[in-house]
């Protein structure tokens, strides 16, 4: 067999070979994947710990009395249209909070879960006057991980001691359920005080308990937020950089006050969060929130980058 003959031989037989990869890759990558794979691939990135969505179909998921088309801004934020902002990050499960346009109905933010298997859990909103342990019981079974609970109207001795507050915090107990609190600093005496009742009770403050929302961060309020560390089921969402401080992107303001609080609590109790949409909003944009944790605060180590962007939340919201 001559030179030539050889050459084109192997050409054939190694075109052939390629040829052949390529199409079963093809057909790999065409071939739908189960619910089982789609879970997998899912828990191989980051997790956002805190994202509202919303659709614009209000014929098929009502807003709430006193809510309006109008009121939505922007006028959409589908699981999809999150996605698009999420996954080009490193960012594949999200837990989601439930909007406030949906009153109690939970129905969209459990569609999605539903619809998406491995990559939503909830933090639902339920009337704490209306058998609550009850209800907690059946959204667990829904994929939600923790209630959404916060002062509105009322003084921080007020909040939390009433008997149906009082039943979602033995119920959470009982269940691994988080008490998911939306509050500002001088709210955190109250949630101590409830640690003390119910030590069992996981507990999440919402971003920094709004530490900076004006413009300031105050000492004070970070020794109370950093004095609830002694609370051993207290974790601390590291979020809403687009609210707090300068507000101005890349945040780096806000790393001295990052740095405090994970002092007190650890990476294992730190989860980072974006508050999506709201963080996408321009001149803000998602990159740099999930940036300032994993590029900006260079005393993190690796490890710490896995608690924060990964691990504490897959502990709290999806386990």
């Amino acid at each position: 067999m001559n030179r030539n003959t050889m050459s084109s031989r192997l050409f054939s037989r190694r075109q052939w070979i390629q040829t052949s990869a390529a199409a079963g890759v093809l057909a790999i990558a065409s071939r739908p994947m189960s619910a089982q794979q789609k879970k997998r691939a899912a828990q191989a990135g980051f997790i956002d710990a805190h994202v509202h969505v919303w659709t614009p179909d209000v014929k098929r998921y009502p807003l709430a009395e006193g809510y309006r088309p109008e009121d939505m801004q922007p006028p959409s934020f589908t699981p999809e249209e999150l996605l698009q902002h999420a996954r080009p990050n490193g960012v594949t499960r999200v837990t989601l909070i439930q909007m406030s346009f949906y009153g109690y109905d939970n129905s969209y933010m459990l569609d999605a879960i539903k619809d998406h298997p491995g990559v939503f859990s909830g933090v639902a909103v339920i009337d704490e006057n209306a058998e609550p342990a009850k209800r907690m019981s059946e959204l667990q079974a829904q994929g939600v991980r923790g209630f959404r609970i916060q002062p509105k109207n009322r003084t921080p001795e007020q909040w939390l001691a009433g008997e149906g507050m009082q039943a979602m915090w033995r119920q959470g107990a009982e269940t691994g359920q988080n008490m998911c609190c939306l509050i500002d600093a001088k709210f955190l005496p109250s949630v101590d005080r409830m640690c003390r009742q119910f030590p069992e009770t996981p507990v999440v403050i919402d971003h920094f308990a709004r530490v900076g929302v004006d413009g300031t961060i105050r000492d004070e309020d970070l020794k109370l937020l950093c004095s609830l560390a002694q609370h051993k089921n207290v974790t601390v969402k590291v979020s809403a950089f687009y609210a707090l401080g300068k507000k101005t992107p890349p945040y780096l303001d806000l790393i001295p006050m990052i740095r405090r609080v994970l002092d007190a609590y650890g990476p294992e109790r730190f989860m980072w969060a974006s508050d999506g949409p709201f963080q996408v909003v321009p001149p803000h944009t998602y990159q740099p929130s999930i940036d300032l944790i994993r590029l900006r605060c260079d005393f993190l180590s690796e490890s710490d980058r896995d608690w924060i962007l990964r691990k504490t939340a897959e502990r709290v919201f999806f386990s």
